[in-house]
């Protein structure tokens, strides 16, 4: 199971109407947002930056544009896992920058055996898939969801594996503290 290749992924294709200004842009300590989530993924057999095409440039990142533009994550995660190797897929939006490579590690170690996706739970237990592992084998299933009319992202955590906040928050404290305003930005 832990043989297959890992890859990661960011979706940066929203209007950031919340941001007033394209926040994967916004700065923080010196260093683009985009930049910040990209440079805290483990190491990975491919890196893919789902956006429109030509509107950012992520040295190491292939970019890669949505499948379906204007259709949310599950559209990204659809083109992700459609670009990725077959194998076990990082995804993140570009709008959390509290992510690290302790975080991925966590999620990368709760996979079982039969399971297709893997996420964490907040401090409420509301299940994130936004920050969540996908396995390649769910493209076929994220594209019938979106056939029929689905964008919620959470419908592609088919065969979840579920990692309890708990078992998260000393090493990541501040996974999903989402950037949707100028306000929302850390201070580090």
């Amino acid at each position: 199971m832990h043989e297959e290749a890992l890859s990661a992924a960011i979706t940066a294709g929203g209007r950031s109407s919340r941001f007033g200004s394209d926040k994967a842009l916004a700065v923080i300590s010196g260093e683009r947002l985009l930049d910040r989530v990209a440079r805290r993924f483990p190491p990975a057999d491919a890196r893919v930056l789902v956006a429109p095409p030509g509107r950012y440039v992520l040295p190491g990142w292939t970019p890669l544009p949505d499948t379906r533009p204007g259709e949310g994550p599950l559209a990204g995660l659809e083109a992700a896992l459609g670009a990725c190797p077959d194998g076990w897929v990082m995804y993140a939006g570009v709008d959390l920058p509290g992510l690290t490579p302790a975080y991925w590690a966590a999620l990368l170690n709760a996979r079982t055996a039969g399971a297709r996706s893997v996420a964490g739970l907040d401090a409420s237990g509301h299940v994130q898939p936004l920050a969540a592992l996908y396995h390649t084998s769910l493209r076929g299933a994220v594209s019938a969801l979106l056939d029929a009319g689905e964008r919620r992202l959470r419908a592609a955590l088919l065969d979840v594996q579920q990692v309890p906040w708990a078992s998260l928050e000393a090493q990541c404290p501040d996974a999903y503290r989402n950037v949707n305003t100028p306000a929302d930005l850390p201070d580090a």
